[in-house]
């Protein structure tokens, strides 16, 4: 019997992390992002790092830095607020199903 719950705790944990997120902030480069630089104002050099090969970032309002996996889906959102559904593992954007302009 213990070894049944334990297995049951364990598989809903496994199950929780499993389950996605959403990251709402500013896509921007990471060179950039580390130096905080984001946002609106920052949108023309994001734009232009990140067209020219610099990794893309979201940054929260809150200043954490999300890192992202699939540069693909958010490197057309360079410089805009965005809300990114996907995993999001610690600090990392591992997998993404939606980008959307947020508010």
């Amino acid at each position: 019997m213990k070894r049944l719950l334990t297995l049951l705790v364990l598989m809903l944990a496994v199950t929780a992390l499993c389950f996605g997120g959403s990251v709402t902030g500013y896509v921007t480069d990471m060179k950039c992002a580390k130096a905080g630089k984001a946002g609106e104002a920052h949108a023309g050099c994001a734009k232009g790092c990140i067209g020219g090969g610099e990794a893309a970032v979201v940054v929260t309002a809150d200043g954490k830095i999300y890192e992202v996996a699939d540069q693909a889906k958010v490197k057309d959102h360079a410089g805009a607020k965005v809300t990114v559904m996907g995993m999001v593992e610690g600090m990392k954007i591992t997998s993404i199903e939606s980008v959307k302009k947020a508010s």
